[in-house]
């Protein structure tokens, strides 16, 4: 019997999904095919294709960490190197950027929280345990 939010597994029924390639098109962990996010970045309460429980993600803020860094380093070494190859004023840089950045970090949002609840799925991640033995 499974335990409440663990991903059930059902691997006769189903064919092995690329957790990456679902993952960027929002799909479901185990069909590929019913919808993940209901709205922008709401994740629905089950999958409308195979019925699989969706109970068990907990994306957290891994996505947010990557996007902040990845969406950082880009923009921001775009920014330095425009700054010093054609010395433009600040408020050009900041209508320029801000706007870019916003977004950007919105678009790969999306696709980096299905990438990582994919993940979670096909490894069958759960919270840390204290090993008492």
């Amino acid at each position: 019997m499974t335990e409440p939010h663990e991903p059930p597994r059902d691997s006769a029924q189903y064919p092995p999904v690329s957790p990456i390639s679902a993952g960027l098109r929002c799909r479901c962990p185990r069909c590929g095919e019913g919808a993940l996010f209901e709205g922008f970045s709401k994740v629905k309460p089950a999958c409308s294709n195979c019925g699989l429980d969706y109970g068990f993600i907990d994306a957290g803020d891994g996505p947010v960490v990557f996007v902040l860094l990845i969406i950082g380093f880009i923009f921001v070494g775009l920014a330095f190197w425009m700054q010093v190859t054609y010395e433009p004023p600040m408020w050009l840089q900041f209508v320029l950027w801000i706007p870019l950045m916003i977004i950007s970090a919105l678009a790969l949002m999306r696709s980096l929280k299905g990438v990582l609840i994919n993940l979670q799925y096909a490894n069958n991640a759960r919270p840390g345990e204290i090993d008492r033995g």
